[in-house]
């Protein structure tokens, strides 16, 4: 029976450096994927890598095994041994796997809590591993549940109502280090990467205020669409270094594996600029970093980036609307949790009572040879008896290996079951996963 954890590390247990490591681009997910569903007792897997996290969602047959096969998969991919990595990862199981992956999507494990765009990365961290035949029923059912309570959560508690996210969280720092950014100075900003997250930064930089002049990306024509929603230049990433003389904040959310703003760029472009212009600010929300880390030592630049946002424990949502998303959230989770579990026991309980049919059948073929002269009536009756019987029988033990599977490590009594009477118990998967999409559903 498969058994729910989840393993990862996030802003609150590892350094930007380790979450730089662990990062895996889109393009490498299939590849993710495929390396967990080659370990033995790992038989489904989600990857959620987002700016301030990397967890592998997972299904594994063994607990400690499973665990170590996600981290073994994790250790490579950030080239660093197990050991020292396991004091970095957290790990949660069962109940409290559940738990932790509703809260995640519900956007109260964020650096800003009440974020929105962790359900659009939960949900396209989940289209992409059912597209990859990586999910069964147990993913299947626990993302589809997770997406649902994150858009209640939001919906019935406001949680989003104040729009804060990593970029207004990074923009207040901005203004706190230079003022008159808000006051629509006309040196304006740049933005670098044209994804999800450069949208989120034009959006959210025209509604502060601060004027988008350009949005660099290597994709021109991508960088030409979006930018002509907010009056934006579209800029080849060539020649971003051409263009930070003229802006004085550069917000950088690419994808890209290395950094796309080097040292010697930024001290070109301040050598370029007045001396009375006053601070360049670098707002750095990728992962892994787009900036390189020394260009905070130069002379005139302020730089932001994530570890930066994590210490100053940006504000988000109101402690009320938390505190009332975490009781859904609860809620939820406690439903979800007995019915997970009691989804994993089905398959026991349904191959215990296929065996059972199987003897009933078996015995009632072997009386049938033996006492030919009996009727059609009397087989019948014999065989309703004896079915009969064998579901009494059944009845207390089916009944209540549900009840326990409920409790703490509910999942062994199952096993047990399976083991005495020698079942072969399927791992369901379905045929047709169902994502859900911003636009409606779609099978995977």
């Amino acid at each position: 029976m498969n058994l729910l954890v989840v393993v990862g590390a996030s802003y609150r247990t590892a350094d930007v450096a380790l979450l730089e490591r662990l990062a895996v681009p889109a393009t490498g997910v299939p590849d993710m994927l495929d390396a967990l569903l080659r370990r033995e007792h790992v038989t489904e897997a989600v990857v959620l890598s987002t700016c301030n996290r990397v967890e592998v969602y997972a299904g594994v047959s063994s607990f400690h095994s499973g665990v170590a096969d996600v981290s073994a998969v994790l250790a490579e991919r950030a080239g660093v041994d197990p050991g020292p990595l396991a004091a970095q990862l957290y790990v949660h199981w069962d109940a409290d796997a559940v738990a932790h992956t509703l809260r995640v999507t519900a956007g109260l494990d964020s650096l800003v809590a009440g974020e929105t765009q962790i359900l659009g990365q939960v949900r396209e961290a989940y289209a992409a591993a059912a597209g990859a035949d990586a999910t069964g029923r147990l993913l299947h059912d626990l993302m589809q549940q997770a997406l649902r309570v994150g858009k209640r959560a939001h919906a019935e508690t406001g949680i989003d109502a104040a729009g804060r996210n990593v970029v207004t969280a990074a923009l207040d720092q901005a203004v706190a280090a230079r003022s008159d950014l808000a006051d629509g100075h006309p040196g304006g900003a740049v933005v670098v990467g044209a994804g999800s997250m450069g949208a989120l930064a034009l959006a959210t930089l025209a509604r502060s205020g601060i004027r988008p002049r350009y949005i660099a990306n290597r994709d021109g024509s991508r960088a030409e669409r979006l930018g002509a929603s907010y009056g934006a230049e579209p800029v080849e990433l060539a020649r971003l270094a051409e263009v930070m003389p003229d802006v004085d904040l550069v917000v950088s959310v690419t994808a890209s594996v290395g950094p796309v703003l080097r040292t010697q760029d930024v001290a070109a472009a301040l050598a370029a600029r007045s001396p009375d212009r006053g601070p360049l600010v670098i707002c750095d929300l990728a992962v892994p970093r787009d900036v390189e880390p020394a260009t905070a030592e130069l002379p005139g630049v302020v730089l932001i980036d994530l570890e930066r946002l994590a210490a100053a424990a940006p504000e988000g949502a109101s402690t009320r609307e938390v505190a009332a998303a975490e009781r859904i959230v609860a809620a939820e989770a406690s439903t979800l949790g007995n019915s997970l579990r009691d989804n994993q026991v089905a398959p026991t309980v349904a191959a215990l009572r296929a065996r059972a049919d199987e003897v009933v059948d078996a015995e009632l073929d072997r009386l049938a040879q033996r006492c030919p002269d009996l009727t059609e009536t009397q087989r019948a009756e014999v065989a309703h008896a004896v079915h009969r019987l064998v579901q009494r029988l059944l009845h207390q033990p089916t009944v209540r290996v549900r009840q326990l599977a409920a409790e703490p490590g509910g999942q062994d009594y199952a096993a047990v079951l399976a083991e005495l009477f020698d079942l072969q118990v399927p791992h369901p998967r379905l045929a047709e996963p169902v994502v859900e999409l911003d636009g409606g559903r779609r099978a995977a």
